[in-house]
């Protein structure tokens, strides 16, 4: 479902250039939940914008369902994400202006689904906000941003869901009930979910660790932990 070869980023400093990436290959197979771990500044976010086709690479291919994201402009970057692709950022990303019921149909109404509303208004309902869906995010909690911001993650059934630090604002126990809700919404859609995260309690509950050092892929292990697991 998503691959990338021999990827590379490197970007311009006052001190000269800074290779962020260096020469990532791996795969990641159809409905598997890969934890993409690492220090800080070890390049853990970057490689997820780059498999998201949030950002372009400097050498290097990314294909996402056999799409190779190298060979394409923004604007079909942009085309291919809105047909795949779910996201779940540490700040939320919620458009301030939009009601908890407008963010969560506005990429099913850009997908020109004329159901929007009541589909918008199921998903609310099943991360437990149906009370909630008029508010705007200012009066939502974080954790009730973090579950608008997952069914809006859900809201065109993604095949592919990448979550950079979803629990990175939230305190231990709201952080556990978004991680709970990530997964079993993850389990209903079989989505395909890559995730960046700190928390090492979280990571041993996906499939698959790929440990980050430098830029450098120093571990690949698959997880043998039922994910049932508290974290």
């Amino acid at each position: 479902m998503i691959e990338t070869r021999n990827l590379v980023k490197s970007v311009d400093t006052s001190e000269g250039l800074l290779t962020i990436l260096k020469g990532i290959t791996l795969k990641v197979n159809e409905g598997e939940i890969v934890a993409i771990v690492g220090a800080s500044g070890s390049g853990k976010s970057t490689l997820l914008g780059l498999m998201a086709g949030l950002d372009g690479a400097s050498s290097g291919d990314v294909l996402l369902d056999d799409n190779n994201l190298t060979e394409m402009d923004e604007e079909q970057r942009a085309m291919l994400r809105g047909q795949l692709v779910g996201f779940v950022f540490q700040s939320f990303q919620l458009l301030p202006s939009l009601t908890a019921l407008e963010n969560v149909m506005l990429p099913i109404e850009l997908k020109g689904d004329d159901q929007a509303r009541d589909k918008a208004k199921q998903l609310l309902q099943r991360v437990g906000l149906e009370e909630r869906w008029h508010h705007y995010p200012n009066q939502l909690s974080g954790g009730e941003q973090q579950r608008v911001a997952i069914a809006r993650a859900f809201a065109t059934q993604a095949k592919i869901l990448f979550a950079d630090e979803p629990t990175g604002n939230l305190d231990t126990a709201t952080g556990k009930k978004v991680v709970e809700l990530l997964f079993e919404l993850n389990r209903e859609f079989s989505t395909t979910l890559v995730l960046v995260t700190h928390d090492e309690r979280l990571a041993q509950r996906c499939n698959r660790v790929i440990k980050l050092v430098a830029g450098e892929i120093a571990e690949d292990t698959k997880n043998t932990v039922e994910e049932s697991v508290s974290v």
